[in-house]
């Protein structure tokens, strides 16, 4: 037991060393609780056209059918928090794209610290079996999060942590090696309201419950059809996702700083004006967005969402 406890904390300092700001340990198995919550949403369509919330739904709430064998799921958190990122709260007067959109494609940013985190492990432990992944296939990952001691989940349905705030990506390393498990930490939302009052949509239709739908991330980039006319208002001048439910909520008045450099804002794509996305061709888009997770919008909807900003704008 002394070995697994000095294994797995070799493995939590590496990662930090790597510029993870946290790293926690669960037991990979089954989760009856959030299948239940997720067939619960899924029914009532809450994912919009989001089909693949639909696909490997086994797979989604049982790690141990991802990764046969799979004992821990090993979670880490990356902030994307930059000083820059505070004078664009509140504006009004602008196009914003979601400040998580602003530096390098986060996939490319963590899967590639998360295999450094991989080679490690397997050193240490000899023959190891596992995978990793960053929002890149059916894992809930705020729950194995949560799980692993690094926060809870909020209202806004964010994974919330006292000492970080909820502006980071989170990655996770399912291995078939068993390790010693944090334990979950308590709700510290209280009876707070913020970010069910601010959203504008009120896609928060419930605490700890959204209806993806009415969210203006989903509406600006899932959604492949026009964005329905009573929302176009509502999306504001967010251009590509949206903040504000974060924005609000106090956990984040002390976010850490990012300390992966390409997750920094590109200042050519965060301090853009709206003349210059009106303008924008398709060549520009692909030299602007090189590298970055904005290009899961493609050119044709980003532009719609400028051309609704714009209208937006043009009425304040």
């Amino acid at each position: 037991m002394l070995q697994q406890q000095k294994l797995t904390e070799q493995i939590r300092t590496h990662a930090l060393k790597l510029g993870f700001d946290a790293c926690g340990f669960a037991k990979a198995q089954y989760l009856p609780d959030e299948a239940r919550r997720l067939e619960e949403w899924l029914n009532q369509e809450r994912h919009g056209t989001m089909g693949w919330m639909n696909y490997h739904f086994d797979k989604r709430v049982d790690p141990t059918l991802l990764v046969p064998g799979a004992k821990t799921v090993v979670s880490v958190l990356a902030s994307y928090h930059h000083p820059k990122h505070n004078e664009q709260i509140g504006i009004k007067d602008r196009p914003l794209i979601s400040k998580y959109a602003q530096g390098r494609d986060y996939h490319k940013v963590l899967k590639k610290n998360l295999k450094k985190l991989f080679k490690f492990t397997e050193e240490k432990l000899g023959n190891l079996e596992g995978r990793i992944f960053t929002d890149s296939a059916p894992v809930l990952d705020k729950v194995w999060a949560q799980r692993a001691g690094l926060g809870w989940i909020g209202k806004n349905s964010n994974l919330l942590n006292k000492d970080i705030g909820s502006f980071f990506f989170i990655g996770e390393m399912i291995i078939d090696a068993e390790l010693s498990y944090d334990s979950p930490v308590t709700d510290h939302c209280g009876s707070c309201t913020k970010c069910l009052d601010a959203c504008p949509t009120d896609a928060i239709y419930e605490p700890y419950r959204v209806d993806a739908t009415k969210c203006i991330s989903y509406l600006t980039i899932e959604l492949k059809e026009e964005i329905d006319k009573q929302y176009q208002t509502n999306i504001e001048n967010w251009i590509y996702g949206c903040d504000i439910c974060q924005d609000v909520c106090p956990w984040n008045s002390k976010s850490v700083l990012a300390q992966f450099e390409d997750l920094h804002p590109r200042d050519y794509v965060a301090d853009r004006d709206l003349n210059f996305w009106e303008n924008l061709t398709q060549e520009q888009y692909d030299e602007t967005f090189e590298g970055s997770a904005i290009r899961r919008a493609k050119f044709d909807k980003f532009k719609s969402n400028v051309s609704i900003v714009s209208s937006n704008l043009s009425q304040n």
